[in-house]
């Protein structure tokens, strides 16, 4: 068991997500936003209530029983639809649901344990083709999740400036459903007029839902309320010490910030990472938990199941030049100060986006 001293002095946490320079969403706008009620999908309508004054939006998601709902009471939009009943009217008549000058795709499955391949090329490729098509014929600016996890191990690189996008393997099958999208994007011409984000590890409110998907962070502030400790995986690598093992961690105010920024900026085209464009180790990511909880570091390395191993990622960092290149200077919440925001402000209060003080 590893311990590690709380740091002696305190500063109070720096609140991400600006105003990009350059995006407005207000005036005639109307945004349809698909995965609205979900962990990204929320925050970015969210930041468009906030900082743009804009509700005239549509939800599209599917609600459940997990509890993603009350993502949504917080915020103002004009309409919500599900999923399904959405895809099958949109099919039939396409104008049934009105006019839209930006479509953010960010409904999918995002579970990257899912095994039912099938599910997931219905629900991530076959939607997110059928409504690129719809909005590309309707002149409307067109914005979807992709996913790093299409990078696979990283040793084919992780460059949003790659056109041989063949050239990567996805560890699973969720990150392929992501990849054959993006490839019959590139196929069909259509990256040079619609964008396509590669997430990296986004964490941050609204997530609680996600359950085994959801951040470490959240999973560790839950541990610690339970235990007193965080359970951390071993390194089977001899690069990497235990806990040394490095992420590409983004704020969701920071991710929604640049994913705003893309929508609102017309020459952007193609993929691009969306990260914080530098690595951090699992130690960097907990020991802010502990800070936030007024706790001392207890850390448990536990060995990694079998079955993870050969699919375990030991190092990612987003290049986001090409994000810049775009204007982009809205720059990234530190780590530490994101961690101390989220915990502070939203895990240990129970609050969701929109309903703490500064949202």
């Amino acid at each position: 068991m590893g311990k590690a001293k709380v740091p002696a002095k305190k500063r109070a946490p720096k609140r991400g997500g600006a105003k990009p320079e350059g995006a407005d969403y207000s005036g005639k706008h109307r945004i349809l936003v698909t995965g609205g009620a979900g962990f990204i999908g929320s925050v970015l309508v969210g930041a468009l209530n906030r900082i743009h004054g804009q509700d005239r939006i549509v939800v599209v998601d599917q609600l459940g029983v997990d509890g993603k709902w009350s993502n949504l009471s917080p915020l103002r939009f004009e309409d919500y639809v599900e999923a399904d009943d959405f895809y099958e009217r949109l099919a039939r008549k396409a104008g049934v649901f009105g006019d839209f000058t930006h479509v953010f795709h960010l409904g999918a499955c995002s579970s990257t344990t899912e095994r039912d391949a099938s599910y997931l090329m219905r629900n991530n490729f076959g939607c997110t083709r059928q409504l690129a098509g719809w909005a590309l014929a309707r002149g409307i600016r067109f914005v979807y999740a992709s996913s790093a996890a299409t990078y696979g191990d990283g040793a084919a690189g992780m460059d949003d400036l790659s056109e041989d996008l063949a050239a990567w393997r996805p560890l699973n099958a969720y990150g392929y459903s992501k990849q054959i999208f993006d490839r019959h994007a590139q196929r069909e011409g259509y990256l040079r007029r619609i964008v396509g984000l590669k997430y990296f590890n986004i964490f941050g409110p609204n997530e609680e839902h996600k359950g085994d998907m959801r951040s470490v962070v959240s999973k560790a502030w839950r541990q610690i309320e339970d235990t007193g400790q965080v359970k951390l995986f071993k390194s089977y690598h001899s690069e990497y010490p235990d806990g040394g093992q490095k992420r590409d961690f983004l704020y969701v105010k920071d991710a929604v910030a640049m994913t705003l920024h893309l929508g609102a900026t017309k020459k952007a085209g193609g993929l691009f990472n969306i990260g914080s464009g530098e690595a951090h180790t699992w130690l960097d990511l907990v020991h802010p938990i502990f800070e936030a909880m007024g706790r001392e570091p207890r850390i448990e390395f536990i060995d990694m199941p079998e079955s993870l191993r050969s699919q375990y990622q030991y190092f990612t960092q987003a290049d986001i030049t090409k994000l810049k290149s775009t204007g982009y200077h809205g720059g990234v919440t530190p780590l530490r100060d994101a961690v101390l925001d989220y915990v502070s402000g939203y895990l240990i209060p129970r609050r969701h986006f929109g309903d703490a003080p500064g949202d």
